[in-house]
Formats: structure tokens, sequence, C-alpha cells
């Protein structure tokens, strides 16, 4: 079985790893663009900060038996044969093609937009840092999540940032209006001057131009405008396109060897933009093309948008603009809504047939594992609803010592990692975080349980000390 992995990117090399887990003898070839060693870009935002180097961002290696060919792009595929060629003039062989070859920015077509930089990559988040060394202040467009973690992220270096966004309130995709203004409330107390419902209409050497006229100044140009998926090897090849490439629940394009994963992949008429999904989806393919489980389908992802920095903590799952509708076509909906703007608190839950169907909490939010785990299990939501905006539930709320929380709790939501599996790596000789990291993957999809996985191993560390 040789497996070749159009795309090196989190989806690429999750894949890889994925599939050395279950059948040791596939052979997996890696082609990623990127001459890097594969990272986590949803961390990024932290690089540009300056709070996280790019070495502690990078993902760990999938294993032995994997052949990564970094700075080699897969150019074209002959489906008749089952080879590829590369950008090195080679022609590899497969009996299985993944292709993983994610998004590429959206560059609004504006006078000037060249001299920007897009927020997408490692090189990307380079060529930001050194300019952000030779001015006061920074301009970023785009008001969506990418957006708001440049802003967050530049502010962190001590520049004045200025973060425009067309729409009517920040990140509208994933917030009502009243978690927006909490949002930009926020940002602002980071110094991050925030305009909201403008337009940018060139770029300038020294600034950027809006529709009215108005030239903000500035010796750095961001765009952060979204993203679209990378089609363009599927279509040359002849392989139904539409927003992105057209899979089925195996993941699997029109042609049966080959098969598309993570941002470039349209699965049941959605394109996820998130790694979870990603993830969910090359564990399905593992579990195929290894015969691992032969009955593994992907039936669609429950998504969630994380955010974690300093001053703002943000998590938005589901349907998180309806309203109380008694008339709702798919039942009665309820809403319970808690906002606190002084301290930057906003909790929101959309209810419908007593499950979780969308929740918004901004801010510190002690209940975000109790909630994510019962919108992503659709369970049945216990006592009153209005009590999980505050103390969870009682088997789950945060304990104030890791002696009094159960094996079962889940640390990383994103690898579906337990405390009693940390435990059981940390019993095996995982003796610190890297270790710990390396064996469980935690830490690597949003980063925001570092800091308890970190307390576990310096918590466990701590007890065999007491016990000897």
């Amino acid at each position: 079985m040789r497996v070749v992995i159009a795309g090196g990117g989190m989806a690429g090399t999750r894949l890889a790893a994925e599939i050395r887990q279950r059948d040791a003898d596939v052979a997996v070839t890696v082609f990623g663009t990127e001459t890097r060693r594969p990272y986590n870009r949803v961390l990024l935002s932290n690089v540009l900060a300056g709070t996280a180097s790019a070495d502690q961002v990078c993902l760990p290696a999938p294993g032995g038996g994997v052949t990564a060919r970094l700075g080699v792009t897969v150019t074209a595929v002959d489906r008749a044969s089952r080879t590829v060629r590369t950008s090195a003039g080679d022609v590899e062989p497969y009996d299985v093609l993944v292709l993983a070859t994610g998004s590429e920015p959206v560059v609004p077509p504006i006078p000037g937009a060249a001299r920007a930089i897009a927020f997408r990559t490692m090189d990307d988040c380079d060529r930001i840092i050194a300019a952000a060394a030779n001015t006061p202040g920074a301009v970023v467009v785009g008001g969506g999540l990418l957006g708001v973690e440049a802003a967050r992220g530049l502010a962190g270096r001590g520049l004045h940032v200025t973060l425009l966004h067309h729409g009517a309130h920040l990140m509208e995709r994933q917030l009502d209006a009243e978690a927006g203004l909490v949002l930009e409330e926020a940002l602002t107390a980071l110094g991050v001057t925030v305009r909201t419902g403008v337009r940018v209409s060139a770029i300038h050497p020294h600034g950027a131009e809006l529709s009215t006229g108005e030239l903000l100044e500035s010796g750095l140009v961001v765009l952060a405008c979204g993203v679209r998926p990378v089609v363009g090897l599927a279509r040359d090849a002849g392989l139904p396109v539409d927003r992105g490439i057209i899979v089925d629940d195996h993941m699997r394009t029109a042609d049966p060897a080959i098969y598309a994963i993570g941002e470039c992949a349209q699965h049941d008429g959605t394109v996820y933009g998130l790694v979870a999904p990603a993830w969910e989806q090359a564990a399905v393919v593992a579990d195929l093309v290894t015969g691992a489980v032969p009955e593994a389908r992907y039936r669609g992802s429950r998504l969630v948008t994380r955010l974690k920095a300093r001053s703002i903590e943000l998590a938005a799952m589901g349907e998180t603009h309806l309203t109380d509708d008694p008339g709702d076509a798919g039942g009665a909906v309820e809403v319970v809504c808690f906002s606190h703007r002084a301290r930057g608190i906003y909790r929101k839950l959309v209810i419908r047939n007593d499950r979780l169907v969308g929740a918004i909490l901004l801010g510190e939010a002690p209940t975000v594992g109790t909630l994510t785990q019962l919108y992503d299990r659709g369970a049945h939501l216990p006592g009153d609803p209005a009590g999980l905006l505050f103390n969870g539930l009682d088997a789950a709320t945060p304990a104030d010592s890791p002696l009094r929380m159960p094996d079962s709790a889940r640390v990383c939501e994103c690898n579906n990692v337990t405390k009693g599996r940390i435990r059981a790596c940390w019993e095996k000789g995982a003796r610190d975080a890297a270790a710990v990291v390396a064996a469980t993957r935690a830490t690597t999809g949003c980063g925001t349980c570092r800091d308890a996985v970190e307390g576990l191993v310096e918590w466990l560390s701590q007890q065999e000390e007491v016990r000897a």
C-alpha cells in the first residue's frame, strides 16, 4: 500500500500519523509546499504576539516510516496511471492519494493590495514581525477570527492597532451583536481601535484608504479577509469541485482512489474552516485505507470556535444567532443570556428540545468544558439551563485540585485527552509536558489546555515525591 498525501499542513500531517498508528507497513509520502517543519497554524497569533516561538508551535512528527518532502508541491495528478508529478520533477506512484491542499488567503481586489501582508502562514508571520519592528502602528483589515487574532497579537507587541471590519460587529458569523460589542471592548482594553461598518478602497505605501476617502497612516497593513479552498489540483484532474473538492461520507472523491480532507474538502455541502473537523476526517480516512475500521464514515462535525488570549477568552458553537421563537420549524427555541460588559463577560445558551444547539461564552467561563461536551454529544440538558451559565454540572465543575478531578475529565477537548490518559502516559515514562504532548497530542489543537496539561504533569511529579 502506497499512500501519497498532497499537503503537509495540519490535516496532512495528522493523517500520516493516524495511518502509522494503525498500520506500520503502509508506505506514506507527504508533499508539503512549505519548507518548514509542520506547525500549528491555530497558534500563529501567539507567535505574532511574542508569547510563543516558532519551535513551540511545531506539530509532533508523524512517526517512523513517513517520508516528508518539505518544499515540494504536487503539481499534477494522472488518475489513469495513479501517479502524481511534483514541483521537483518527480513522478510518484500511489495506491491511495489524499488531497489535503488546505486553503489560501482571500486578497481583496483593491488597488495596492500587494503592499499588504496576508496573515496565513509562518512566513507571513515572520514578515509581519519584521515590519512591526519598524513602525509604531498597524492596520488589520478583517474582523473575523483571524483578524481578531492578528490584532491582539500585534497589540501584544506594543503596536497601536486599528482593526477594520466591513460588518456591523466583529466575528458576525459566530457572534451576535451583543457578543461582538463585548469582544470589541475587550480588544479596546488591549490597545486596539476597532472600526466596524467601514470598507478599505486602496492600500497605499503609508497606510490604508477607506471608501470615504479617509487615509489611515500606518507602516504595516495586514489582511485577514478570509480564505478559500485550494482546489486547482483536483479541478485539473477532472474531479468534481464546488466551493471545495466534493467528497462522500468516506471522504472519497469521484475517483475511488482519491480522498480529500481538511479545508479543501466539501462534505454534504459544507467546507469546514477549523482544525477539529480536519482531524476527524483524517481519522476516518486512516481507518478506511488501512482497513482498521472498514465501516468508518464521516457524518459531519459540530463546530466550536475557540480563542484564548491575554484578556480574551471566547468559545462559540452551533446556532448562535437564534432568538426565542416558539414557532421555529425545528422546535421551540429558548435563549438564556447573561451579560456583564464591565467585566467583559457575555454568555448565551440556545436550547431546542431540551438540547444545547448553540452557545457563546465570552470572558471567564468556568463551564465551557461542560457546555462544549453537552453540545458535542447532543445530550439532554440536566436541571435548570440557567445554572449552566455559572455552575455547570456537579461532575464537571472545575476541581480546586487535580486530586478531586475524575480520570474521565477531558483536559484537551480538541484531541479528546482525559486526565486518566495523561496519568497513564506519565506512569509509562512521559515525565514532562513535552513527552505527554508527543504521546497524546494534547495542546496541539487550539492550545487552550496547555496550562492544565503542564499543571497535571507538575502535580503528578509532586505526588511521586510525596510517596518517595
